[in-house]
């Protein structure tokens, strides 16, 4: 089992996820390889699938949609997400992978 690598920052955490956009429907699909994988609805051009990742993330999570900012990995299905307000404990909770443990 792949361990989640969430790092805790002042004021809340950032988290490496892997974006598989075009999706049927958006939401988690689980871990791989040490980051949060999630498929999300829209299409990867003009910035549609990280704004739906942002979107998606600030609702699960119950933050503010300017909590939730892409660090690096903008044109890449690599991110990194710094979220605002929230530990990592919370995190995993509330994206149900509390059994995945942190690393």
């Amino acid at each position: 089992m792949d361990k989640l690598q969430i790092e805790s920052t002042e004021g809340g955490v950032i988290l490496t996820v892997k974006v598989v956009p075009g999706s049927s429907r958006t939401g988690v699909s689980g871990i791989l390889d040490g980051m949060v994988k999630i498929k999300v609805a829209a299409a990867p051009e003009k910035g549609k699938a990280n704004q739906c990742l942002a979107e998606f993330l600030a609702k699960e999570l119950g933050v503010r949609k300017n909590a939730v900012r892409i660090v690096s990995g903008q044109s890449s299905p690599v991110k990194r997400v710094q979220v605002l307000g929230i530990s990592a404990e919370t995190l995993l909770e509330k994206l149900n992978l509390k059994n995945q443990g942190i690393s």
